[in-house]
C-alpha cells in the first residue's frame, strides 16, 4: 500500500510517498518540496502572516493531491515549531482542517525523535556505538544523541534558534555586514550552549545541511541518492559557509546546488552547523537527507502494521 507525510515547517512544506508492505523496508515512491517560509516575520510578530499561511495551505493542498494522485491513503500532516510558537495557531489548523488535511502539531521531544529515527533506519549504527543527530530547522534546531539500538534516544534538546529567525534578527545587509555576522554567530554560540554534549559521530539532516552538502558536491539537481551518507569535511563546510557571508542574495541564487529560494536563509543555517561542528570538536559531518517527514511515515506505517515492530 501507498502512504503519505507532509511536514510542514518553519520554511518548507515536505511531501514524501512512499510504498510500505509486511515484512518490507518501506520504499519512497515520490518525494517534493515547497519553500512557503511560514514562518515569516513571526519572530518578530509572534504571529503567523497571512500571506504565509495561504501559500503553506496551498502547498499543502498541491501536496495532499499529488499524494492521492498516486494513491497513497492516508496522508499525515505534521507541523513543527512555528505552529508550536504561533499566537494564532489555532486559526491555521482549522484552516487545514476545514481542506481535509488536519495538522499534529508534534512536541520538541517528538520532533527530535522522529527525525533520530529518520536516520537510524537509513544509516544504521551498531549497536552501543554514539551519534548526534543535528536537526536544523527554519525556527528550531534539536541535536538528539544516543546510541545504535535506541529506538527513542535518551539526550536531546531543542533550542528556538533557525535559519529563518536568525536571518530575521540579525542579517539585514545584502550581503550582510561583518557586524551583523558577528551579531549573528554571538546569538548563535550563545543558544547551541544550551544544547547536549554530543557524542560519537555528528550527522546533519534537514534542508540547511542537505543544500550545504550540495554545495560541497557542486550538484546542479538534488540528488538523494548522492547526499544520503556524504560526508563534509569541517574545514571545507566553513570555507563554505564564510563565501556565502560575503555573498548577496543575487549572487548566492547563482550558485549550482542551491535553491534560489533557500538563498536570503542558507548563511545563516551554515553558521549554525558550524557551531555545532566546533561544540562537537568534528572533523567532519555525516549528511542524511531523511527527516522528520521518513521518521513520521515509519511511525504512520508502524500504526497501520504493528508487526512491522522495529524493522524499519
Amino acid at each position: 500500500m501507498r502512504v503519505a507525510t507532509i511536514d510542514c515547517g518553519t520554511n518548507t512544506v515536505l511531501l514524501l510517498v512512499a510504498e510500505v508492505a509486511p515484512g518490507q523496508p518501506v520504499r519512497a515512491v515520490e518525494e517534493r518540496i515547497a519553500l512557503t517560509r511560514l514562518g515569516q516575520g513571526l519572530d518578530r510578530s509572534g504571529r503567523l502572516d497571512e500571506a504565509a499561511m495561504a501559500r503553506t495551505l496551498e502547498a499543502m493542498q498541491q501536496h495532499a493531491a499529488r499524494a492521492r494522485q498516486l494513491g497513497a491513503d492516508p496522508i499525515a500532516v505534521v507541523g513543527t515549531e512555528s505552529l508550536r510558537a504561533a499566537a494564532n495557531s489555532a486559526e491555521f489548523l482549522a484552516r487545514a482542517a476545514a481542506l481535509g488535511l488536519p495538522v499534529r502539531i508534534l512536541s520538541a521531544q517528538q520532533e527530535a525523535h522522529l527525525a533520530w529515527r529518520a536516520v537510524s533506519a537509513s544509516l544504521p549504527l551498531p549497536a552501543g556505538a554514539w551519534r548526534s543527530v543535528l536537526d536544523i530547522g527554519g525556527g528550531s534546531t534539536e541535536l538528539i544523541v544516543g546510541q545504535g539500538g535506541d529506538r527513542s534516544p535518551p539526550i536531546w534538546h531543542s533550542i528556538p534558534v533557525g535559519s529563518v529567525r536568525i536571518t530575521e534578527r540579525y542579517l539585514h545587509g545584502d550581503p550582510p555586514t561583518e557586524a551583523e555576522r558577528r551579531a549573528a554567530r554571538a546569538a548563535i554560540a550563545e543558544a547551541v550552549a544550551q544544547l547536549p554534549a554530543p557524542r560519537g559521530e555528528l550527522c546533519g539532516v534537514a534542508g540547511t545541511v542537505t543544500t550545504l552538502a550540495a554545495l560541497h558536491l557542486g550538484l546542479r539537481a538534488h540528488d538523494s541518492a548522492r547526499l544520503e551518507g556524504h560526508r563534509v569535511p569541517v574545514p571545507e563546510l566553513a570555507a563554505l559557509v564564510q563565501q556565502l557571508g560575503t555573498l548577496s542574495a543575487a549572487a548566492r541564487r547563482e550558485l549550482g546546488g542551491l535553491d534560489p529560494r533557500r538563498a536570503d536563509v542558507i548563511y545563516a543555517g551554515g553558521e549554525i552547523l558550524l557551531a555545532v561542528c566546533e561544540r562537537a570538536g568534528a572533523s567532519q559531518v555525516l549528511i542524511s537527507d531523511r527527516g522528520v517527514r521518513w521518521g513520521a511515515l515509519l511511525e504512520l506505517a508502524d500504526a497501520l502494521d504493528p508487526s512491522r515492530g522495529s524493522q524499519s
